[in-house]
């Protein structure tokens, strides 16, 4: 956690902090971060996305923590993973729970029925969370199932989706530790792009070609830019680092 918050308090200061978005904790460790904030003295509340570890049961209880401590934390989002059958009754209790000025966000677990679950999650005014890639090979969705979210989610007018796991990078490539092929969070941004104009949406998704997809993302006008930026609106990385220099790389900065 102090490494974390340090990392975090450093960005946010630096040439790139334009890039970086909300601190992630876990609930379970909430305790753990106040700790280290109260030692930090920030100057200002860190805005806070809130990992629901401990069940929807477990959501009153740590947002009032989190309120509660309205000079060191600003809750900006609540995410969760969803159950397996995304019901209209839990739904309806993820918003009891969360305030209105909170983004939640949902993750409905990708099987049968995932894109109903998708639907459901956007007509209940959260945005669906979709997850890129993890610690074994299942983890990483396919090019047809990213595919199918983002026609889902473009299909719905106003809708926002998040990105999460595995997408330091800007361009799809192979871990040649792990062997395992990563989305690359550009190839997210042109292929949101192309679900919007109808173009295809699959080659974005496809492409190791960095160049060109920074060309497309260039070439975008500004209203285009503005609804992309609307239906992709958030990704989470595990670092900082990497990400802002594929974008220097990329001269998208």
């Amino acid at each position: 956690m102090p490494a974390a918050l340090r990392t975090h308090f450093e960005s946010r200061t630096g040439e790139h902090a334009g890039v970086l978005g909300v601190f992630l904790c876990q609930a379970s460790r909430l305790p753990e971060l106040i700790t280290e904030l109260i030692k930090v003295k920030p100057k200002e509340p860190l805005p806070l996305s809130l990992i629901i570890d401990t069940g929807l049961g477990g959501v009153p209880k740590a947002i009032s923590i989190v309120e509660s401590r309205s000079e060191l934390l600003s809750l900006r989002m609540v995410e969760m993973p969803a159950p397996s059958d995304v019901d209209e009754v839990w739904l309806e209790r993820v918003s009891e729970f969360v305030p209105e000025d909170v983004i939640r966000v949902v993750e409905p677990r990708r099987g049968v029925g995932w894109l109903d679950g998708v639907r459901k999650v956007i007509e209940h005014g959260s945005w669906p969370k979709i997850r890129c890639g993890g610690q074994a090979g299942e983890n990483f969705p396919s090019v047809d199932e990213v595919a199918d979210f983002l026609s889902v989610v473009s299909a719905s007018p106003g809708a926002s989706f998040k990105a999460t796991n595995s997408l330091h990078r800007a361009v799809r490539h192979v871990d040649p530790d792990t062997g395992f092929t990563h989305h690359g969070f550009l190839n997210l941004l042109v292929a949101a792009a192309r679900c919007l104009s109808g173009g295809d949406v699959r080659a974005a998704l496809e492409s190791t070609d960095g160049t060109a997809l920074a060309d497309e993302a260039r070439a975008l006008a500004e209203p285009a830019a503005k609804a992309v930026r609307e239906l992709f609106a958030s990704y989470a990385a595990a670092s900082f680092a990497e990400p802002v220099a594929d974008l220097g790389e990329l001269e998208l900065l």
